[in-house]
């Protein structure tokens, strides 16, 4: 069962490049610049997920935004979604509407605009799209762009969660153990080993593999390069090929529910998307993810390490002596 499965997600790869939006579009997660410049003469949505500088700079045609996606709709403490009543005015006053086919593109390769398309499937959408090469890709190939603030035309929303599209910290510790359910953790190796702590607690869920969403890159040391100054673009945060992707992930069973988390659901939704379109069948995002499991002090967890406060207390107090030093310092030279 295990091979054929992986015998029609060979068949799903082979026609990743080939399908286009149209009839396809509730199967076809990723885009290329060819099928977004096909949409585009169609009636399609675009959202831009980037932020309100960057988007004024230059964007696709027409593309609607909110500012910063993942900002804008997510609470800044839980980094959970905030009210469905208020993603609806957000939405519904710069006229995004989860009901239209859609593609949503950001920065490339990062994981912003699945997280734009994570956040419309989970409120309804079922035709939404991400353009992963970004406005990079698109500028690269020549396509027009626009400046200045988007011109949306506000529509009034009612939105619904969908609860098949992602799952709770309570679903995840009822199916803990369960053989029809794998977990990926898109986290770092240092988080998933809890030397990396951004919860009370440290460590992985119980049975997690972990996958960084980075290796969903042509390199996945991009980011690091970019900040060392070791490369000049982002080229590298390009998607593997196909049959890369499908070796990276060769170890888990597209058959079986697959459920992505990372520290709040944000890296996670970019390795879901990538999932999706190898052929996985049944792919979740944990919302809350590590924030969520971390601070649930009861969970299982596995290389369980505790947030040490002292220590943080003592280093938050040489940083601002630091800090108080350097103001004299710049004092005296006025």
């Amino acid at each position: 069962m295990f091979k054929q499965s992986w015998r029609a997600a060979g068949v799903a790869l082979a026609l990743w490049g080939l399908a286009g939006l149209g009839n396809q579009a509730a199967a076809q997660v990723i885009v290329d610049t060819a099928q977004v410049q096909e949409a585009l003469k169609r009636p399609v949505q675009v959202w831009d997920v980037r932020g309100d500088k960057d988007f004024a700079k230059g964007h696709l045609p027409g593309a609607l935004s909110v500012g910063d996606a993942a900002a804008v709709l997510r609470d800044a403490n839980t980094e959970d979604f905030i009210a469905t009543a208020q993603i609806a005015r957000i939405l519904g006053a710069a006229g995004i509407d989860p009901a239209k086919e859609t593609v949503v593109y950001g920065s490339r390769g990062t994981w912003n605009p699945y997280f734009g398309r994570y956040a419309l499937r989970y409120f309804g959408g079922t035709k939404v799209s991400v353009y992963h090469e970004g406005i990079e890709g698109w500028q690269a190939a020549g396509g027009p762009v626009e400046a200045g603030a988007a011109k949306p035309t506000p529509i009034a929303l009612t939105l619904a969660p969908n609860p098949a599209v992602a799952v709770s910290t309570q679903e995840v510790l009822a199916r803990l153990g369960k053989p029809d359910m794998q977990i990926v953790d898109a986290r770092t190796p240092k988080e998933f080993a809890g030397a990396d702590i951004r919860a009370l607690r440290g460590g992985h869920i119980p049975g997690a593999v972990n996958i960084p969403y980075e290796m969903n890159w042509s390199d996945p040391e991009t980011l690091q390069k970019l900040a060392q100054k070791s490369v000049g673009d982002n080229r590298g945060m390009s998607l593997k090929a196909p049959p890369e992707l499908q070796a990276l992930y060769a170890r888990l069973d597209p058959d079986k529910e697959t459920v992505v988390y990372c520290q709040s659901g944000a890296r996670a939704s970019e390795t879901a998307g990538v999932l999706e379109q190898l052929g996985f069948r049944n792919v979740k995002v944990y919302d809350s993810s590590w924030l969520g499991y971390g601070n649930k002090l009861d969970a299982p967890a596995e290389n369980e390490t505790t947030f040490n406060v002292g220590a943080l207390n003592g280093r938050i107090a040489a940083m601002q002596k630091r800090i108080d030093t350097l103001e004299k310092e710049l004092a005296a030279k006025k």
